[in-house]
């Protein structure tokens, strides 16, 4: 079992920080880098095997539109990695995780949970693979490409991931037993699935209660380990812009994923290091 860590973002904003614009929490490998290193010891020190690193939201296009020129751009994209390998080196046998969020995370206008760009796949390669360069020559222990909506977008990262000697795990964001642009888990699954390089498929950024039968397909369909870190299940109000809700950590449904194949669990956004506290003292 490997314990992942929560949401960056939420951490992050705990400490006080505003990440509204588009760079989200990007912007503080810029601004604030030793809070992001703050936050990847938070959630060491709350028992996770994995800190993910800063990198979701960055991408040379991004940091570009932002003011950023592209060799500082490259330099802060890489940094992600290494500001959490330097946290890492400080607990023995814990890993870091370089973050591959989709295209639509750098629109930053909520594609990332529609899919469907618009965009030809040249345009989809051409945005990833320099990042996926960039993240893999900073010697991050595996990747997380995560939050992935659409299953033609997977198709081009999984592409990719087969021309690199890195492992990783691939998780889509999902609604029910579809993903966010429509396409049944199934097909979805079966793309990552087939790359050796990729060690474990599931879901990330999703329904608690939607986790449990995305596992089943995803071990069903691919034979791999599943990895599960959703939400914390509260509902985002955007007149209000306020999360609304109780919602419940990882620990309330994580024995369950267990059952079903899912080895590596951790959550996303609204969870913070004392979910993952409570999740490894349900686990273990």
């Amino acid at each position: 079992m490997v314990i992942l860590d929560g949401g960056l973002s939420n951490a992050l904003e705990d400490r006080g920080h505003d990440l509204s614009d588009a760079l989200w929490s990007a912007r503080l490998l810029r601004d604030a880098p030793s809070e992001i290193a703050a936050v990847h010891r938070a959630y060491y020190e709350a028992g996770a095997m994995v800190a993910t690193t800063a990198s979701y939201q960055a991408s040379v296009v991004g940091f570009e539109r932002a003011g950023v020129d592209r060799a500082e751009a490259e330099r802060l994209i890489t940094n992600s990695v290494h500001l959490a390998r330097e946290v890492r080196d400080t607990f023995p046998g814990r890993l870091v995780a370089a973050s591959v969020g989709p295209y639509g995370a750098m629109l930053a206008d909520g594609s990332e949970y529609r899919g469907r760009y618009g965009v030809s796949r040249r345009v989809l390669h051409d945005f990833h693979a320099p990042r996926l360069e960039l993240l893999a020559s900073a010697g991050p222990d595996l990747l997380a490409v995560e939050t992935i909506p659409d299953a033609d977008e997977a198709e081009v990262l999984v592409e990719l991931l087969a021309e690199l000697d890195l492992p990783a795990w691939f998780s889509y964001s999902i609604e029910g037993l579809n993903t966010r642009a429509g396409q049944p888990l199934a097909d979805a699954f079966a793309i990552p699935g087939a790359v050796n390089q990729v060690i474990a498929v599931g879901v990330n950024c999703c329904a608690p209660e939607d986790v449990l039968p995305a596992v089943r397909t995803a071990v069903a369909v691919t034979g791999k380990s599943a990895i599960a870190y959703p939400n914390r299940g509260e509902s985002w109000d955007a007149g209000a812009r306020a999360w609304v809700g109780e919602g419940a950590g990882p620990a309330q449904y994580a024995p369950d994923w267990i059952k079903a194949g899912a080895t590596y669990i951790g959550g996303c956004c609204r969870v913070g290091p004392p979910d993952i506290r409570a999740l490894v003292a349900a686990v273990r």
